[in-house]
């Protein structure tokens, strides 16, 4: 290392701001994320075990009264008590049954499921023609583990006699067991989308005979934006640090205004790409990178107070990140096509208004009573900032490690 070298590094941690001191090392910063980027874009991609997604929950009924719910899940997680409170297993106490129960052989899972189907059963609540009618499970399907590296998805057939033809129906899911995306099969064939529900939902009183007709724009304007916000807050913790390293680089509102801006555009881009198909990189890919782009703000947070040309560019590089991890969800949800611009508008518009309430919380806090203190760099942006560091390379490691 030239004495150059240490020189700047000296002007850096002392807070001297001047572009000539904090140019080379930000830009070494710079060629370090790219080069990391593109060593995982080349890298086989390696799905993600331990990431929670919804139970995909489908219904429907025969001419003979007979209805039948069908449950892919993630058993393991299920069994092992995940709450949905977690985004990702590895996040939960229960992680290390988890693991212990991705390790069994489908009949030894299958055996854990008969065990706990009768607390799992009670907390299904089904109700035909406004009765409540008892499930019981008709068949288990459950894959082998040959991949370690993924999540297995098993699929559960529940059926309960209803005697008669069904007019109606409402399903519910107990909170303990996570979200659930529901979706009902049409008497004439093909299928409908009746929500993402959470935290124990309903789906309200569905008729049959009018299922498939459409719902009216503001409904599904409605339904999306609740869903996006609530992808932010209070789910969305990585991207709740991320939008916090952005408000603290600096009070000034240009400067946080020319961040939202670019993570906004960036993010509304590859949603729409990422839902249409046209751009497909891995959760293994878009996760890790994601935790880093939260340790980048954070560290040029701590080494400069103004908004350098460079930091919209990689702000905008790192929204395109976050638009596929947004996209991800949706794409859970099977988006149906007639509701898709619709769907996508309010999923955006949740996802802004997530973002603001965090800036607005954070001004509220902090901002509001001590943004003109001489202090207010040194006791809140730059440990607030250390913080959302470290949180962010946790992160990091955690997700580039292979899954054991």
């Amino acid at each position: 290392m030239n004495l150059s070298s240490v020189k700047a590094g000296v002007s850096l941690m002392t807070g001297m701001r001047s572009n000539r001191n904090i140019g080379p090392a930000m830009r070494q910063a710079v060629l370090f994320l790219l080069g990391l980027l593109l060593t995982w874009l080349l890298h086989p991609a390696r799905a993600i075990a331990h990431e929670i997604r919804p139970a995909i929950i489908t219904l429907s009924s025969d001419p003979t009264g007979t209805v039948q719910a069908e449950i892919k899940t993630n058993l393991e997680a299920l069994l092992a008590g995940v709450g949905p409170e977690h985004k990702d297993t590895a996040d939960a106490p229960e992680a290390a049954q988890y693991e212990a129960l991705r390790n069994l052989s489908p009949a030894d899972l299958r055996s854990r499921l008969a065990q706990f189907a009768p607390v799992w059963l009670q907390g299904i609540h089904l109700r035909v023609d406004a009765k409540r009618v008892e499930l019981s499970i008709l068949s288990v399907t459950i894959p082998e583990t040959s991949d370690p590296a993924r999540a297995r998805i098993s699929t559960v057939l529940l059926a309960a006699d209803n005697k008669t033809p069904a007019k109606t129906l409402e399903w519910a899911y107990d909170k303990t067991f996570g979200s659930g995306v529901v979706r009902i099969v049409k008497p004439g064939g093909g299928m409908s989308e009746a929500g993402w529900l959470q935290n124990g939902k309903s789906t309200g009183v569905l008729d049959l005979a009018s299922v498939g007709e459409p719902r009216s724009t503001l409904s599904t304007l409605t339904n999306y934006a609740e869903l996006g916000f609530t992808h932010i807050v209070p789910k969305g913790l990585d991207h709740i640090l991320f939008v916090l390293g952005l408000y603290l680089l600096s009070t000034r509102l240009r400067t946080l205004l020319t961040q939202i801006t670019a993570f906004t555009v960036a993010h509304s881009i590859t949603l729409s790409l990422g839902l249409h198909g046209i751009v497909d990189i891995p959760a293994s890919v878009v996760e890790p990178l994601i935790a880093l782009s939260i340790v980048y703000v954070a560290v040029e947070n701590i080494l400069t107070d103004r908004l350098q040309v460079w930091r919209p560019v990689i702000v905008f590089a790192f929204g395109l990140l976050h638009g596929l991890g947004f996209a991800g969800i949706l794409q859970d949800l099977g988006l149906p096509r007639e509701d898709f611009v619709v769907g996508l508008i309010g999923f955006n518009i949740g996802v802004e208004f997530g973002q603001l309430f965090v800036i607005a919380i954070a001004w509220l806090a902090t901002g509001l009573w001590f943004r003109n203190k001489h202090w207010y760099r040194q006791r809140i942006v730059i440990p607030a900032s250390l913080l959302i560091a470290v949180c962010g390379l946790y992160w990091t490691v955690e997700r580039l490690l292979p899954v054991a």
